[in-house]
C-alpha cells in the first residue's frame, strides 16, 4: 500500500463519518416538517406543536454560559440505545396525577426555541429533560416550598437539602447577592443563610436560569409516528368465575 492510498483511505473513512454525523443531521434539522396527529392511532387530529413557557432563550444562554451541559444531559435516549425510560422520572412521570404515565423519548421538537440543543456532554448528574416536571411534582412538595424557591436554593448550594448532602453539583453563589433589609422584610425570603439584617436575593441571571429549568417539561403527548417507545403492556383481566 502506497502512502497516497493510505492517506486517501484515511480521509475517506473520517470524511464519511463526518458527513453522516454532522452534515446530514445539520440539513435534516434545518428542514423539520410539521407532524400531524392520526385520528386512528392518536385519537385526535391536528398538528403537533411543542409547548414551552418561560424565558427559554435567555435562560438557555445562562445555562450554557455556566457549563451546565458538561454534567447534565437533556436527551431521553431511544430504547434501543439505553434504558432511560426506566430511570425514575427522567423521561416523564410514571404516575402523573392527571395524565397517568407520561414517559417518552426525546424528539427534535423538544429543543424548539433554543439556538443550540443542550443535549449535554456527560451525565455526571441526572438528565434534565423533565426537571421542571420533577421539581413541581416531587422535589418542591417534599420540601414544602414553591418550585422556584426549591430551584433557587439548589442553585445557591445543592447540599443545603438534607436529602442531598453529597451532591456533586457546584454551588452557584455568584448568581446571588446579599442585600440589607430596608424597611419591611420580604414576606417570602429565600431559605438561604445571610448576615443579620440582610437577605439573599437572586440576580436576573439566576431568575432566567430558573425560568428555563422550570420550562423543561418534555413529556407532552406526541403523535404515535414520532414515539417509537415500546407500548406499555397491561396485565390481562382475570376471567370472571363461571356459574
Amino acid at each position: 500500500m502506497t502512502f497516497r492510498q493510505f492517506a486517501s483511505g484515511l480521509t475517506a473513512s473520517f470524511g464519511l463519518a463526518w458527513v453522516a454525523v454532522v452534515i446530514v443531521p445539520f440539513f435534516q434539522m434545518r428542514s423539520v416538517q410539521p407532524v400531524a396527529f392520526d385520528e386512528i392511532a392518536d385519537g385526535k387530529e391536528g398538528i403537533y406543536h411543542p409547548k414551552r413557557t418561560g424565558r427559554v432563550a435567555n435562560g438557555a444562554q445562562v445555562y450554557a454560559a455556566n457549563g451546565c451541559y458538561l454534567c447534565h444531559s437533556q436527551l431521553i435516549r431511544p430504547t434501543y440505545a439505553g434504558n432511560d425510560l426506566g430511570r425514575a422520572d427522567w423521561a416523564g412521570l410514571k404516575a402523573d396525577e392527571a395524565r397517568g404515565d407520561t414517559r417518552r423519548e426525546s424528539n427534535v421538537f423538544d429543543y424548539h426555541g433554543e439556538k443550540f440543543a443542550q443535549i449535554g456532554v456527560n451525565r455526571l448528574g441526572p438528565d434534565l429533560s423533565n426537571l421542571g416536571r420533577r421539581v413541581e411534582a416531587i422535589y418542591a412538595k417534599e420540601a414544602a416550598v414553591s418550585p422556584r424557591t426549591w430551584l433557587l436554593t439548589h442553585l445557591y448550594d445543592p447540599r443545603l437539602d438534607p436529602k442531598r448532602p453529597t451532591s456533586k453539583c457546584p454551588s452557584h453563589r455568584f448568581l446571588f447577592k446579599e442585600r440589607a433589609i430596608l424597611g419591611q422584610a420580604p414576606s417570602d425570603p429565600l431559605p438561604i443563610p445571610a448576615s443579620a439584617g440582610s437577605v439573599m436575593v437572586a440576580t436576573p441571571e439566576a431568575e432566567s436560569l430558573v425560568d428555563y429549568l422550570l420550562s423543561l417539561k418534555r413529556d407532552d403527548t406526541v403523535p404515535a409516528s414520532m414515539n417509537p417507545a415500546p407500548v406499555k403492556a397491561t396485565a390481562p383481566k382475570a376471567a370472571a368465575p363461571q356459574g
